[in-house]
């Protein structure tokens, strides 16, 4: 009987779960490979991360590294600390890190100091703005890795713009739309809206979790009141970043912001949040994965960001790029309710089969 490779598949924080489950599930299907799961505790509470392992059927990682949070330095610094002696134990023919997050850049460059080989799954995203940390991530990962899975045409044309080998390069699709195909039957069932009170196609959608949004209260407190101006006649669904709290119910005492016009819910699972976004009107974020998921599931989604790093989601999908400039968030919110807003078109390989399509070339390939 032929031995199993040895994989190990690192995550930390919740856009990493939705992004791994297709992949350990098409590892274990294809029989030739034995994944080993490595949480790093980036994200350790029950709503950042254990109701994503129970929503996504994940396996109960092998080993929990329980980092917890800190500065960029420090939270890189102490994965990279706890995962050397695991990974030289543990002697993997591959490490496979997903997204650009803090856990991403850290496994990826201690593998790569052990001489691991690495599989960047999402390579090739740029945002071409080095003020955000996950585009650092993004950079460096990208150019120690040894496979670039890449979900869009954008990413194949940056990372040969950056002098990256074409045979490294491997246009698959995008593994967290594998995780919402799979996962819409349950997303259908959710009774998420009853539960909250709004109504099919009735409220709007906000999501904010960038720091330069949401750690400084003044900031919070103007993105916060540009959204009550510009969305008049429609409610809006908050669902609140642990991180963000604290600075909005400081800022609940400011005249100028009513905080009627925004209803604030606690932070929800992959299922229950999925099924809020389907049946909302609209969503405002400044997520990069919403982006996507919203595409996706033909939703408008107005990007609270000058820049994304998902073109494609621009292009072919239902978003907008509006920044924070209140009159282009009304003009494209009117626009939505007349409803003239983008049209979705179908994004080459966002077809649910993107991990196979990683598995079957790893298992080519080691």
């Amino acid at each position: 009987m032929t031995q199993k490779i040895k994989v190990v598949v690192i995550v930390g924080a919740r856009p990493n779960f939705m992004k791994a489950a297709p992949l350990l599930r098409a590892m274990r299907a294809g029989k030739k490979i034995e994944p080993v799961l490595i949480h790093t505790g980036q994200h350790y509470d029950q709503t950042m991360s254990g109701s994503f392992f129970e929503d996504l059927k994940l396996p109960k990682p092998d080993l929990f590294l329980n980092v917890g949070s800190g500065t960029h330095a420090a939270q890189t610094a102490k994965i990279m600390l706890a995962l050397e002696s695991e990974l030289i134990r543990l002697n993997p023919r591959l490490v496979i890190v997903v997204g650009d997050v803090n856990s991403t850049i850290a496994a990826a460059l201690t593998a790569k100091k052990l001489g691991i080989q690495v599989a960047h799954v999402e390579s090739g995203l740029r945002s071409f703005d080095e003020t955000m940390p996950e585009e650092i991530n993004r950079i460096l990962t990208d150019h120690i890795s040894d496979y670039l899975f890449v979900t869009e045409s954008s990413g194949i044309k940056n990372l040969r713009r950056e002098g990256i080998d074409s045979g490294k390069i491997f246009f698959v699709g995008n593994v967290m739309i594998d995780s919402l195909y799979q996962n819409l039957p349950q997303i259908n069932r959710s009774e998420i809206i009853g539960k909250i009170g709004v109504t099919k196609k009735n409220y709007a959608v906000l999501t904010l979790h960038r720091p330069v949004n949401v750690d400084a209260k003044e900031s919070l407190a103007k993105i916060l009141k540009i959204i009550t101006e510009a969305v008049v006649d429609t409610e809006v669904v908050f669902p609140v970043h642990p991180r963000t709290r604290k600075n909005f119910e400081a800022i609940l005492a400011d005249e100028s912001i009513d905080p009627r016009r925004i209803k604030v819910v606690e932070p929800l699972g992959y299922l229950d949040f999925n099924a809020l976004v389907k049946d909302s009107l609209f969503v405002l974020t400044d997520s990069g994965g919403i982006q996507e998921e919203t595409t996706a599931l033909g939703i408008p989604c107005i990007t609270l960001r000058e820049t994304t790093e998902r073109p494609i989601t621009v292009i072919l999908g239902t978003n907008h790029i509006a920044g924070t400039d209140p009159k282009k968030i009304t003009a494209i919110i009117k626009k939505i309710k007349q409803g003239k807003n983008k049209k979705n078109h179908q994004v080459p390989k966002w077809d649910g089969r993107a991990a196979e399509r990683v598995v079957k070339i790893l298992q080519k390939k080691l």
